[in-house]
């Protein structure tokens, strides 16, 4: 069935309409203004919406400036917030604004892992943060020297997969728990002494596609009672290591409940 772009059809015809005119009346025509002032005005019915500061009866003021489209509304809102110049209020000025940097920093890249491919993306990502990880076939694991060098490949190579990661102690955000995903051979995975890695965290974690972990590591954490229960999706796990898993009688009721879908999962203390 032939389709056709309404589009197109009417440039065409505009514009051939306009060449037609031009050659034969001129371009100040009665006619020729009249046709031109009908094309905008069937614009202008054929614009579904029109944004609000661009109608009649919009209130023009100082305020315009405030519009989303804006790119200066952000900065305006924050000249409005009082300012405090104290050395504690400039510390945690900088303090926030280096959070949202880092965070910013760590925001998943599809580039990275279109080009590396899953696995050695994410040992890029975790590494170059002060992570390690160990491949398939490898007893070393790959880490920073003091330097802060690494050696791991900056092309695709095939066959390397990831079976072991260690993210122990680094300063990771949520937005980059997307660069930890779709790992399908990785058994054994440590979050110890992540700070920042809380329930939100576990949820996202349960969420990517990891078929075969095996053993998962969030001593030093700040999951609770309630992040456990999000664990059913990993349905290879085997061992959980926990502070306590007897810290109190939601936790322990979270333990049981985790024990009883999976009788292969055991949770303990490191």
């Amino acid at each position: 069935m032939l389709k056709f772009n309404q589009n197109s059809i009417f440039r065409r015809f505009t514009s051939s309409a306009f060449r037609q005119l031009n050659s034969q009346n001129g371009l100040d025509d009665p006619k020729l203004t009249h046709i031109k002032e009908q094309i905008e005005a069937d614009k202008r019915k054929l614009k579904w919406r029109k944004e609000y500061s661009e109608r009649d009866d919009a209130v023009k003021s100082n305020f315009k400036l405030f519009e989303t489209s804006n790119r200066n509304s952000e900065l305006l809102e924050i000249l409005q917030q009082p300012v405090d110049i104290s050395p504690s209020g400039l510390m945690r000025w900088w303090t926030k604004r280096r959070t949202r940097i880092d965070a910013h920093m760590q925001k998943f890249i599809p580039q990275r892992h279109a080009i590396l491919g899953e696995d050695l993306a994410t040992a890029h990502f975790l590494v170059h943060r002060g992570g390690s990880v160990r491949f398939r076939g490898q007893t070393d694991w790959v880490k920073m020297n003091e330097k802060d060098e690494y050696d791991l490949p900056k092309v695709y190579v095939p066959n390397m997969v990831l079976e072991e990661i260690k993210c122990d102690g680094i300063d990771l955000f949520y937005e980059g728990m997307e660069n930890i995903r779709r790992l399908r051979y990785l058994k054994h995975l440590s979050f110890k002494n992540v700070t920042k890695f809380d329930d939100w965290y576990l949820d996202r974690l349960s969420g990517s596609d990891f078929p075969s972990l095996e053993v998962l590591n969030l001593t030093g954490t700040a999951v609770t009672n309630r992040g456990l229960n999000c664990l059913y999706r990993l349905p290879s796990l085997k061992l959980l290591l926990v502070d306590d898993p007897e810290k109190d009688i939601m936790w322990k009721m979270s333990v049981v409940l985790l024990e009883e879908w999976n009788p292969l999962l055991v949770v303990k203390t490191e």
